[in-house]
């Protein structure tokens, strides 16, 4: 095999007189394409993760075929490593098309094996490739025992390829549409274990027969050489929406804000109610019934009932290790505090750094925030919690507005990976249920201020009345929530703990997630950071 024989205006040609099957068994080709095509291919990707970092170099950590009746596609585990001293795992599947009209937005290199002419490129851009994966899924064997292991559960029957397409813009997945009806997500950001979407979908969907989640259909896992299985492609059911709970509620909240000229609604004289209340819906006056209407209300209350449903789900399994309920713990405190104070240090210095960027009320909450540093610290140290008695289990772990679709009235939760900035082994400890409730919360918080900042020239009211009624809103909304979701949680006995433990964890749970977001807002979109920072003083002042 020799190098670029002849030059292409973007990458050099390489030729091999192999055949494609064997193209990977060649290192002095496989240096140079991982050297001088996939630096330069990878960072460009929608799904790469390390843009923020400076890369070192890449490895090929493992590859494999992906192959039916002599039909050979190659999967890739690419290892990146950074010049910061840490690594990252990427999946990339390719093939190799000959059709000079093919795919010409998404070729990888130009290459001539075996006298013929052209180009690898991610195979997921080619049907032929997107229709074997779906054939080896539909007609897996029970037990698989190969290194790519393929599965296919007892919901996926007579099923024939029709037809298939890329879902849309993702940002660290790719999914891929069937017949209209199914959806199977490339994870490109790959970890040596089992993904948490795929362990906890397949767990949810077959185990506990949970409705309100994409059921799970199939799988491909890779049994790499450490004998880790790492989940590369997780099948769903596809379900038809109306978009996402974030959009529907932005939607929501705009008429609800739009009501106050509309309804000439004195906002001063609106009844507030307590902080972490549990309401019921007959609890909310009717002052803000006439404001609000009754619909994001009944909403709230089929949203809080279906996420009650998710938990008792989870933490209604005795069998399987890897989902019973446990415990509070020594082990679990000294993780929980190790990973707070290291959020919380490096929110910190992000704040000190961007004080400047700050203005009007978010620089007024910044430094109530480095005034109140040492209170804040306390409250994440100074709490015993093995003195707690609820239960941790599974959770959903990045559980907001955005994760849930909704369709007639109704919500159906996904995307079960887990939080972003955590490691494979964080996001399968089990955790406080109120944990994913505090997320939500946050996301309500998120929404209500978002609709304000995006429409306030729209509104009549000065932004100091929009925030007052957005935070009258915000009580009512989380209260009825939680009002919910106890109740349904303590029927079924998944325990949370006595009253005073729940708001405490629920309190926790909401400054830490406020802190996490705070870091983001700061580094993006330094005029919005007055919304967690708006969330921190509501709990620290509370």
């Amino acid at each position: 095999m020799s190098n670029s024989v002849s030059k292409s205006s973007v990458q050099p040609v390489f030729v091999s007189a192999k055949p494609w099957e064997a193209l990977l068994d060649h290192t002095d080709f496989v240096k140079t394409f991982l050297l001088d095509v996939l630096q330069n291919y990878i960072v460009e990707q929608r799904w790469y993760g390390g843009k923020s970092s400076q890369m070192k170099y890449i490895e090929l950590a493992e590859y494999f075929k992906i192959q039916q009746d002599g039909e050979i596609y190659f999967g890739l585990i690419l290892e990146v490593n950074f010049v910061e001293a840490f690594y990252q795992h990427y999946f990339l599947p390719i093939a190799f098309v000959t059709d000079e009209n093919f795919a010409k937005e998404n070729r990888i290199l130009p290459i001539e094996i075996n006298n013929q002419t052209g180009y690898i490129i991610d195979a997921t851009h080619l049907e032929a490739f997107r229709k074997l994966v779906f054939e080896r899924i539909a007609t897996a064997e029970p037990k698989d025992t190969t290194k790519v292991q393929y599965h296919k559960s007892h919901l996926f029957k007579n099923l024939t390829y029709e037809s298939s397409r890329f879902m849309g813009l993702e940002q660290s997945n790719t999914s891929l549409v069937y017949n209209e009806k199914y959806v199977l997500k490339f994870f490109r950001r790959i970890f040596a274990d089992k993904n948490p979407d795929y362990e906890m979908s397949r767990f949810l969907s077959e185990k506990k027969e949970f409705k309100n989640t994409p059921a799970y259909l199939g799988s491909i896992n890779l049994v790499d050489s450490n004998s880790a299985n790492i989940t590369i492609g997780l099948m769903q059911k596809m379900i038809p929406n109306e978009g996402d709970a974030w959009e529907y509620m932005l939607k929501e909240l705009h008429k609800i804000f739009s009501n106050i000229e509309y309804k000439n609604i004195h906002i001063d004289a609106l009844p507030n109610t307590e902080l972490y209340q549990r309401l019921k819906i007959k609890d909310i006056p009717a002052e803000i019934i006439d404001w609000a209407g009754l619909n994001i209300f009944t909403q709230v209350r089929t949203l809080a009932k279906r996420t009650a449903e998710m938990h008792i789900a989870l933490g209604s399994e005795f069998e399987e290790t890897a989902f019973t309920p446990t415990h509070y713990n020594n082990d679990y405190t000294v993780w929980l505090k190790n990973k707070m104070l290291y959020q919380f240090q490096n929110r910190l210095n992000t704040i000190e750094n961007n004080l400047h960027k700050l203005e009007d009320i978010a620089l007024d909450l910044a430094n109530e925030f480095l005034d109140k540093k040492n209170l804040i610290r306390k409250r994440f140290l100074n709490f015993d919690w093995t003195k707690l008695k609820g239960e941790r289990i599974r959770i959903h772990g990045d559980y907001h507005l955005g994760q849930i679709l909704v369709k007639n009235n109704d919500f159906y939760i996904l995307d079960f990976e887990g939080e972003p900035e955590s490691t494979i082994r964080d996001r399968t400890v089990k955790q406080p249920p109120l944990k994913d409730v505090a997320g939500l919360f946050r996301s309500f918080h998120y929404a209500i201020y978002a609709n304000v900042f995006n429409n306030k020239e729209q509104y009549k009211a000065s932004l100091e009345q929009l925030f007052k009624a957005s935070e009258i809103l915000y009580r009512y909304i989380t209260g009825l929530f939680l009002g919910t979701y106890v109740t349904e949680t303590q029927n079924a006995n998944l325990n949370l703990g006595y009253n005073q433990e729940r708001i405490f964890i629920l309190k926790y749970c909401l400054l830490e997630k406020a802190i996490y977001e705070l870091g983001y807002e700061l580094n993006s979109r330094p005029q919005w950071a007055a919304i967690p920072l708006k969330g921190i003083s509501n709990i620290i002042n509370h």
